[in-house]
């Protein structure tokens, strides 16, 4: 009888040994900021609180950094390694206005910037991190960007982009002007996942140089870029909606903010959404269609390095551009695969495939290339009339290896015959963008400078009489045709090859002559 008593006297504290340890593992590991000073108050400033409670998670060798409900107004917040910010559900960190001088100055940018502003600095953003292991944002809470400025020229000025390519002297001084939420810079191991971003200031999220990043889960509703991918390897981005009215949703880049050439590459992005609702209305539900919204997954336009072995599958685009590939700063992009695209009321273009030669790249001895191309299973709805699908590469280096397959797209229409008599000018140095050509002379697939072009199951439709051919094509070097089925108004042919089409090859399509 006494063996037993002192048994379960023996299990009694074994049980209260264990739940002690555990409850000191966790307090160890566990730092909130309000035991640091944070009042979580929207008034108050909060962000030092939130740096003590990160400098003592850093100093017991890291730890999560927990942000209960409250709203938290902050300037700039500085990462550590081995770091984990949890924004927890209620929570909200809201960028201080410009004028409390919260957000850190910005650094010494060196020599020539061959980027905009934007990418030359990232001290001035509300939560940034540079050089870091094992970074870590997640929670149900949201970042809110406040006071962040959407567009301050003054730091395109700065760093010369505005000089291009004069060299920057560093005569400006530094300033305070907050435009980014989140800017990581150098990091690896970096998980972003399950936060929402509100008005995100010139980037919601600007990754540069980072390895090993997974940004999953995340909600952006913003008046700028959604989220820049720039110069990073092994990257996957999952499960995100991406609204951004005026300017790119998902955006991988490759600038030479580092002072080098790299490329971005072993880039995954899959089951996301983007697209051009007004500001604020994805995340109240109403998703009321912005004017010309942009939205939209495009590659570019920086890319000195290029894109190498990347993939988009299962998105959705909605009132707003399309798919855009574009390296025109002597770069290649290569090994792409695009596959299951829904996309209604995309204005300009569905797909959109260029390069060009702006050369933002300095000692440039190559010209921009891009090859092994392979795009499938897409839908587009509402395309406007201006273009369909774009191909256009370089007289002089055309697009190698491009394959379009199981592609169902319906155009606005309207074209005229005016319209179909268009010879569009070559992109040449100009900005990547299909309104810089104009209206192309086919409303559905227009193709420049291509060697290797192969189209399977097509079908091309329109929802106004369009006078212009459905498809039209120019200096194709090994063009193949099997089942394009396009409709097209009594008398206009279903697609128009110029001279310099050779190595033609047509299967299963009578309507093509």
């Amino acid at each position: 009888m006494q063996i037993q008593k002192n048994f379960k006297l023996l299990v009694v504290v074994l049980v209260q040994a264990a739940v002690a340890i555990a409850h000191a593992a966790s307090t160890d590991t566990f730092f909130n900021v309000r035991d640091f000073g944070a009042v979580g108050d929207g008034k108050n400033l909060d962000s030092p609180a939130i740096d003590r409670a990160i400098d003592a998670a850093a100093k017991a060798g890291g730890g999560t950094v927990l942000l209960t409900a409250g709203t938290y107004l902050s300037g700039s917040i500085h990462l550590q390694s081995n770091i984990h910010l949890l924004i927890d559900v209620g929570a909200t960190i809201l960028g201080a206005p410009q004028s409390m001088n919260a957000y850190d100055e910005t650094e010494p940018f060196p020599g020539i910037a061959f980027q905009d502003g934007g990418h030359c600095y990232f001290h001035n953003s509300l939560i940034w991190g540079e050089n870091l292991t094992n970074v870590f944002i997640s929670g149900h809470g949201m970042i809110n960007g406040g006071g962040l400025d959407r567009n301050p020229k003054i730091l395109d000025d700065m760093c010369g982009y505005n000089h291009f390519p004069i060299p920057n002297t560093n005569a400006f001084p530094p300033v305070r002007i907050g435009n980014k939420s989140i800017a990581l810079k150098l990091c690896r191991n970096v998980v972003i996942r399950d936060i929402t971003i509100f008005h995100g200031g010139h980037f919601a999220i600007l990754v540069t140089g980072c390895d090993n990043l997974t940004i999953d889960g995340v909600t952006i509703d913003t008046n700028r870029d959604g989220m820049d991918i720039d110069c990073c390897r092994n990257t996957i981005v999952s499960n995100c909606r991406v609204n951004s009215p005026v300017d790119d949703g998902i955006c991988p880049k490759s600038t030479y903010a580092l002072g080098e050439i790299r490329l971005t590459e072993n880039l995954t992005i899959v089951n996301c959404q983007v697209s051009g609702f007004l500001e604020g209305t994805l995340l109240d539900g109403t998703m009321k269609p912005a004017k010309n919204g942009l939205g939209r997954i495009k590659f570019g336009t920086e890319a000195s390095g290029g894109f190498r072995n990347c993939t988009v599958a299962n998105c959705t685009f909605r009132s707003c551009r399309g798919l855009a590939l574009e390296e025109v700063d002597g770069g290649i992009l290569e090994n792409i695969t695009v596959n299951n695209l829904s996309m209604m009321d995309v204005g300009d273009y569905a797909i959109y495939l260029t390069t060009g030669k702006r050369n933002r790249t300095p000692g440039l001895t190559t010209n921009s290339r891009m090859k092994n191309i392979l795009i499938s299973n897409v839908i587009a709805d509402g395309v406007g009339k201006m273009s369909g699908i774009q191909i256009m590469g370089l007289p002089e280096q055309p697009i190698e290896d491009v394959r379009l397959e199981n592609i169902r797209l319906i155009s606005h229409g309207g074209g005229t015959a005016q319209d179909a008599a268009i010879v569009p000018k070559e992109l040449g140095t100009g900005y990547p963008e299909p309104g810089k050509i104009g209206t192309l002379p086919a409303y559905g697939i227009y193709a420049r400078h291509v060697k290797g072009l192969e189209l399977a199951n097509i079908k091309l439709n329109y929802s106004k009489e369009d006078l212009r051919p459905a498809a039209a094509f120019a200096d194709i070097d090994g063009l193949e045709i099997d089942n394009l089925k396009a409709q097209t108004a009594d008398g206009v042919k279903a697609a128009e090859m110029s001279a310099d089409v050779k190595n033609l090859v047509i299967r299963n399509s009578p309507s093509v002559r």
